[in-house]
């Protein structure tokens, strides 16, 4: 029997020890709700990341004469070091307006019927829910600057807005022009003596504030500290290294004249139908030009793309200041690839590599970052990508993949194949699927192309009369995709 002390009521301690296991019950009732109501909003915070879409006009992929070695981008690579470089990433039309409209639908350009710079996204798919505004509907602020839809209106500022899909896409929109000073060309010249209105090249006064891309950048930092925690989607357009060539004189002088070198095809290259590269005016202006042209247009090229970097890095440095990067999806791209000298061509809307394949680069939340992958992607792919990661329902069957396995694991796959399209007329267009070894291009009269990466990265020589069974599976696999609407 155990020996109590003076005073002790055995009742008494009871009733105590009923109160403290009550008392810390409650707590534990009290602890254990606060840990489920909370991990919730931890957990919807977490599906509520930010994104920021970064877009490059015609601005292409490393290869040819444009190389890692001769350009210089040092923003670019602060980039790759937080993300994941796509080596084999494809547009659905090598041209602005259908690669744009197709990217921010997850339609190819075979289902949303652009296929020229003429018709805005909402002429032919009023209803659509682009990949902006399915974040903006579920409550994400969604701001726009500079070009992530093809810019079209001319002076009539509604127009420019419905161009822009401002309301719909964006809760707003702007673009921008070159300041008085920035429009003063200290040196340059159009290398087609006036033929091809927009084939110029400038050197020009001022600051990068002076140009519509310094001015984006400047907005798009403004944006980003304005909202704060809140979760954005913002959209910053980069209109270089688009025509004209025009850049701060500074870079201009960072590509001295005699370092640049022209582009060589080789003189065995196969021949191939005037459609696919080398038409009309375009061709016959580039037909004339001597070495002096081309490197003039590539030096022009090179310093607007590393202009473009410098503002690239202005917004990076905005992410760095915040500390956002585990916040925010970042993607960047170019909108499509683009020739600058292959095949005698300065421009993009071929089925060719230079033009079909284009920059992307991904930096995700938890993802790791200095990676490289040489896994097919589709810029149909953004969508679904962009969906998957912040946790909302598909509107549409859209014709993408997300990437997040390659994210997670470089090597993954998620197709086997990558497919664009262009058009020549309502009755001519063609069609290409790139594969990890192959390209294959048929045109709707019949025409076909075939190029075997493995031993020709360049294109140069059309082996489609050596393998007929390759070019029967491609073929099943073009018809799968189907014709395009008109």
């Amino acid at each position: 029997m155990p020996i109590l002390s003076p005073g002790f009521d055995d009742n008494n301690m009871k009733a105590r020890s009923l109160s403290i296991c009550h008392q810390c019950f409650c707590r534990f009732l009290l602890a254990a709700f606060l840990i489920t109501s909370l991990a919730p909003l931890h957990a919807a915070d977490a599906q509520r990341p930010n994104i920021l879409l970064i877009m490059a006009d015609d601005f292409r992929d490393f290869g040819g004469a444009f190389t890692k070695e001769v350009v210089k981008t040092p923003h670019l690579d602060r980039l790759r070091d937080h993300g994941t470089t796509f080596e084999r990433a494809y547009v659905q039309y090598p041209v602005c307006n259908p690669s744009r409209s197709s990217m921010m639908s997850g339609l190819r350009a075979e289902q949303t019927g652009i296929v020229g710079n003429d018709i805005p996204l909402r002429q032919k798919l009023p209803d659509i829910v682009t990949m902006p505004q399915l974040c903006k509907e579920a409550g994400w602020q969604s701001h726009a600057f500079g070009k992530l839809y093809h810019l079209g209106g001319g002076k009539n500022v509604e127009a420019k807005q419905r161009w822009m899909d401002s309301g719909k896409s964006w809760h707003t929109a702007q673009a921008y022009e070159a300041t008085k000073t920035g429009k003063k060309i200290l040196e340059g010249r159009n290398v087609t003596g006036g033929a091809l209105s927009w084939c110029s090249w400038g050197a020009a006064d001022g600051t990068d504030e002076d140009q519509p891309d310094g001015q984006i950048a400047a907005a798009t930092v403004a944006m980003i500290e304005k909202l704060g925690d809140a979760p954005w989607f913002i959209g910053c357009g980069f209109m270089k290294p688009h025509d004209p060539f025009i850049a701060p004189k500074k870079y201009f002088d960072l590509y001295p004249p005699e370092s640049i070198k022209a582009w060589r095809d080789p003189e065995d290259m196969t021949p191939v139908r005037p459609e696919a590269v080398g038409f009309g005016a375009y061709g016959e202006a580039f037909a004339k030009f001597t070495d002096i042209e081309w490197r003039e247009l590539f030096r022009a090229y090179c310093a607007g793309t590393t202009f473009m970097d410098a503002q690239l890095g202005r917004v990076l440095d905005a992410l760095d200041k915040h500390q956002l990067w585990d916040k925010t999806i970042v993607i960047f791209v170019g909108d499509h690839g683009y020739h600058t000298g292959e095949r005698q061509w300065w421009n993009k809307n071929t089925l060719f590599e230079r033009s079909c394949r284009a920059p992307l680069i991904i930096a995700a939340p938890g993802m790791k970052g200095g990676q490289t992958t040489r896994s097919l992607a589709e810029f149909v792919d953004l969508y679904p990508t962009v969906s998957d990661f912040c946790g909302l329902k598909l509107p549409h069957a859209v014709a993408g993949t997300s990437l997040r396995p390659v994210l997670e694991k470089p090597d993954a796959r998620v197709k086997d194949a990558a497919f664009t399209l262009i058009s020549r007329s309502p009755k001519l267009y063609g069609q290409s699927i790139r594969t990890a070894r192959w390209r294959f291009t048929r045109w709707s009269d019949g025409q076909i192309e075939l190029y075997d990466h493995d031993q020709d990265p360049e294109e140069h020589h059309n082996v489609a009369d050596q393998h007929a069974d390759v070019i029967s599976d491609l073929t099943i696999q073009l018809q799968i995709i189907g014709k395009p609407i008109q």
